[in-house]
């Protein structure tokens, strides 16, 4: 096993003082020249990125330190959508094994993943072993409308699940045009798999059968956070597009028997009318005896409520606790939960990053007021910080009680992006909480 040691890290403390965006940048370009590289020594920041600092100097119960635990960038490919689940108990002495997987993104082309890599550690990440590919989350070939086409897993999430014991991971398949053009409009279908960690393999890749119906043949569950229910039964987000309208989302009640996903019903359909594709990738989240969750659009960001997890509320935009909006668009969020608090983790325009893609960066997290559902601006403090390249496609994993990670990399499209100092890292971002 080839395994490298991570000794730079980031730690963030309450804000200090400000710097302009030039200032940021400069300070940035020497930050990846020594201690954020691998192998370099630690760095204390007292949140010198910190884009609008409050002015009561909020003190977080936690504390923040970021880590490298892989890269890849080439010119030809990077790493995208780095998550991560557990196995209790199979690390060394009695720690998690902490299990990644990642897509490759081909650069010269528009969401291309020609492969799953997957790499993991025993020791809460002073080891990982080096990225491997995992053959059995391979693409594969199948005929479609009499063509064979490549289909690839995308946007997988690992997530242990305790009932049976087992490393679950779920996604959704992306079919390509012989070239591996995006093809539209596509069938689409909910992937999973199941981690052995004595092998430590993933099993061959499987399909999530739903109800044979024509505005559930474009249904994935790409990059939504679920909750399991105590029962064993899990609570999975997923997205569809009926033919000819833009896209809803749903929260569908499934069974795992530590070998089978089934589909057994789902809940309200929700959706917008308007010009956008509609509603994207929803995250699950449960607090207090509700169930909130957080969708993506073109244009804003969208949360509600539920009593059980599957009927929700009319969906209303993301705003912070003063009104106006959050700023996060057409990008993903997701939720980080400790005790009875709830946490958003987004990126969002107003953070002197229009330089980047879609202001996909930095990525910023806060406390969410759930009465009021709105995100509390005073806490917003960044876990990553912005170096040109997007990050918007991210993962959340909850190590143990003490712990959760969250974990990104750096998306290194449109060209050029590395001139701000990016370079395709793969970041864990560790949210102690004190």
């Amino acid at each position: 096993m080839v395994a490298f040691k991570i000794t730079g890290f980031i730690e963030y403390r309450r804000p200090l003082i400000t710097m302009t965006n030039i200032q940021r940048r400069k300070f940035l370009k020497k930050v990846t020249s020594g201690t954020l590289a691998l192998g370099g020594s630690s760095l204390l920041l007292p949140d010198l990125l910190a884009c609008n600092p409050s002015p009561k100097q909020y003190q977080p119960p936690y504390k923040l330190t970021l880590e490298t635990c892989a890269k890849l960038f080439d010119g030809r490919q990077c790493y995208t959508h780095p998550r991560a689940g557990i196995v209790p108990g199979a690390g060394k002495r009695g720690m998690p094994r902490v299990v990644m997987t990642m897509n490759t993104l081909d650069l010269e082309g528009s969401d291309v993943f020609k492969g799953v890599f997957g790499l993991h550690t025993d020791d809460l990440g002073k080891l990982w072993t080096e990225p491997e590919r995992l053959k059995t989350l391979d693409p594969r070939f199948e005929t479609i409308d009499g063509v064979n086409r490549p289909v690839a897993v995308s946007d997988f999430w690992p997530k242990f699940h305790r009932a049976s014991g087992k490393l679950l991971g779920t996604g959704h398949t992306v079919v390509y045009t012989p070239e591996w053009k995006v093809a539209h409009p596509r069938p689409r279908h909910t992937s999973f798999s199941v981690y052995d960690p004595e092998n430590n393999q993933w099993a061959d890749w499987k399909k999530l059968t739903i109800p044979q119906q024509p505005k559930f043949e474009d249904t994935g569950a790409g990059c939504t956070q679920r909750y399991d229910l105590e029962d064993g039964s899990i609570l999975l987000p997923m997205y569809f597009r009926p033919p000819g309208k833009n896209s809803q989302v749903m929260v569908a009640r499934c069974s795992f028997d530590g070998e089978q996903l089934a589909y057994l019903e789902h809940g309200n359909e929700l959706k917008v009318d308007d010009d956008t594709r509609g509603l994207h990738e929803p995250s699950l989240a449960h607090r207090r005896g509700e169930y909130f969750l957080t969708i993506r659009n073109d244009l804003r960001g969208y949360t509600t409520r539920s009593s059980d997890g599957m009927h929700f509320e009319p969906i209303r935009e993301w705003t912070f606790d003063d009104g106006k909006p959050l700023g996060n668009y057409n990008t993903q969020q997701h939720w980080v939960t400790h005790g009875e608090t709830l946490y958003l983790v987004y990126t969002r325009r107003g953070a002197n990053n229009d330089h980047v893609f879609r202001n996909r960066a930095p990525l910023f997290m806060a406390q969410v007021d759930t009465e009021r559902l709105v995100v509390i601006r005073e806490t917003e403090q960044i876990l990553v910080p912005e170096r040109g390249a997007r990050l918007g496609n991210f993962g959340v994993t909850e190590i143990s009680p003490q712990e959760t990670w969250v974990t990104v990399s750096e998306w290194m499209q449109p060209k050029g992006v590395e001139k701000y100092g990016s370079d395709g890292s793969v970041y864990v971002a560790r949210i102690e909480w004190q």
